[in-house]
């Protein structure tokens, strides 16, 4: 800490955003229009986040007068939630689409088009009509570029962005009562300094959890830190059992995990083991559907649900042995594949595989965080049923009851904007009415100074290595009570290791990453055994019979 507390306590602000994915730019972006005084804190550069990773699209039907169609969007997200979806949260969501589509235009974001000037709109598992809107294979890439774009135009002295800053907790106005809400929080700043951030309301837009598994198709960074703030604050937390892993993350040797969007799929794509590929090869001119294994497990073959498909294919991998599943695409126009999905076709030729010509090596990786911190309909956090002062969550690490079980994709992108709008409305009203939470005139600061500086990183890493291992291996796409509880034993174990750490050094992006990725395990591990139904992402052997 430093000497003087002049230096550790930053500027008070109206709005603290912590992340800079969709849901943080537009809600930060709404805010600084307004006048409110805003500051965007996120622990990368302003682009790292799970939105610019994001390849399919945003789903949504753009005539709001095309009542068959809203209802289908409807019907196809309750049906993928297996039955816990909120239907009045889906409803107004799909509803307000088209709206906040319109947003983002309004932006500078650039959905692809045709030659008629039409949208070309793509379908993706789990979708019964063609209503992805999407930018080439880099959708959400091409959101970030246009709200970064947008942001750079707002600051000014009351809009202050800080890259490569860390929040490390949120400040209760009430030490140790959490129902009188949060007024602040702790930032860890590229220095190695704690400071002190006064916020008359606090926006989590963190993401979600998937750097939790060994293999992901999330940055780094995503590391949970908004469910674990929320949680240590009181916070409702509700559905973290449910955890999506995407079916075609790219499997190829030495390669890092690589999302193949699911509107590969949509485009004709299938998916086969390796002996189904070497019949297919074999036979002459038929449909290479004929020999998907998907067929034994949906109705829709490879186009149907994540979970769905997913549990398919690594139940296909347990029977075989096999390494990977194969993604066949060699029956397509690679002319029309490389316009559509230019990326990935770069993307696998840096791994000797040529789109329409190869099959794709493909295993399901952690992908999104369905569940979360629970919040009402205007993106207010939620403390036994009831909103929580000051604190808000929108996007992923956001449960807004929209996926219920399992997320319809492309849903997620339109839940972040849609909730963004929704908080950004409440708090521009609230900013209006001079009813923002009012600020002490004392916040605490961070720790004692008897802190020691951490000097070694390598139990850190080796922690970090067990706890993925373990949740990769223990508490994956298919579950048993056996290893949930052996799960339970061993994150029990490095919780105490990191907890002797934490109380001992001064805080390093590390360690609190590898805190947040600890509480939150211990969330899914314990809500994965008190789920007694086996329902959407949630599969436990024992509760087959």
């Amino acid at each position: 800490m430093s000497d003087g507390a002049h230096e550790e306590l930053m500027p008070a602000v109206d709005i603290a955003v912590i992340g800079s994915g969709i849901a943080g730019l537009f809600l930060a972006n709404r805010c600084a229009e307004t006048g409110l005084r805003v500051a965007l804190i996120t622990k990368k550069s302003i682009s790292t986040s799970n939105t610019n990773w994001a390849q399919g699209g945003i789903a949504g039907v753009l005539d709001s007068n095309d009542r068959a169609a809203i209802e289908a969007h409807v019907q196809d997200t309750l049906s993928s939630g297996a039955g816990l979806c909120d239907e009045k949260v889906v409803r107004s969501v799909v509803l307000e689409a088209s709206d906040r589509i319109r947003d983002l235009e309004n932006h500078g974001v650039r959905f692809d088009k045709n030659q008629k000037g039409e949208y070309d709109t793509v379908r993706e598992g789990g979708h019964s009509n063609r209503r992805i809107l999407h930018s080439k294979d880099a959708t959400g890439a091409e959101i970030e570029r246009a709200l970064t774009k947008s942001t750079s135009g707002e600051i000014d002295e009351d809009f202050k962005i800080y890259e490569n800053w860390m929040a490390v907790d949120l400040i209760q106005r009430e030490y140790g009562n959490p129902k009188k809400g949060v007024i602040g929080l702790w930032c860890l700043s590229p220095s190695g300094k704690v400071h002190t951030m006064p916020a008359k309301a606090i926006i989590l837009a963190t993401g979600g959890v998937g750097f939790l598994h060994s293999s992901t198709t999330n940055p780094s960074i995503a590391t949970g830190d908004g469910v674990a703030m929320a949680f240590r604050s009181g916070a409702d937390i509700k559905d973290i059992e449910f955890i999506q892993f995407h079916p075609t993350s790219l499997a190829s040797d030495g390669a890092k995990p690589f999302l193949i969007t699911e509107a590969m799929r949509g485009k004709g794509a299938v998916l086969m083991m390796n002996d189904d590929y070497q019949k297919w090869k074999s036979s002459k001119n038929k449909s290479p559907e004929d020999f998907s294994f998907m067929w034994k497990y949906c109705d829709e073959g490879s186009l149907g649900t994540r979970d769905v498909v997913a549990r398919a294919i690594d139940s296909e991998l347990k029977k075989t042995g096999d390494k990977n599943a194969l993604l066949i695409t060699e029956h397509l126009k690679r002319n029309e594949l490389l316009e559509e999905f230019p990326n990935i076709d770069k993307k696998l030729l840096s791994n000797g595989i040529k789109l329409g010509i190869d099959p794709i090596p493909v295993i399901p990786a952690a992908h999104y965080m369905v569940g979360g911190v629970d919040v009402d309909c205007s993106g207010r956090v939620k403390l036994d049923g009831e909103v929580m002062p000051g604190l808000y969550a929108i996007g992923e690490v956001a449960r807004t009851g929209l996926h219920g079980a399992n997320r319809l994709a492309s849903n997620s992108l339109l839940e972040a904007v849609v909730y963004s709008e929704r908080a950004a409305r409440d708090l521009i009203h609230l900013a209006s009415k001079d009813n923002l939470q009012k600020l002490p005139n004392n916040l605490p600061f961070w720790r004692a100074d008897e802190l020691q500086v951490l000097v070694e990183h390598a139990p850190l890493r080796a922690d970090l290595h067990a706890l993925r291992t373990t949740m990769t291996m223990d508490v994956g796409i298919v579950k048993n009570n056996y290893r949930l509880k052996r799960a339970k034993r061993r994150i029990a174990h490095l919780e105490g290791e990191v907890k002797r750490i934490w109380e001992s050094c001064k805080p390093t992006q590390d360690l609190v990453e590898l805190r947040n990725l600890i509480e939150v395990a211990k969330l899914v591990v314990e809500r994965s055994i008190n789920r007694k139904q086996n329902v959407g992402l949630h599969y436990n052997q024992d509760l087959e019979n």
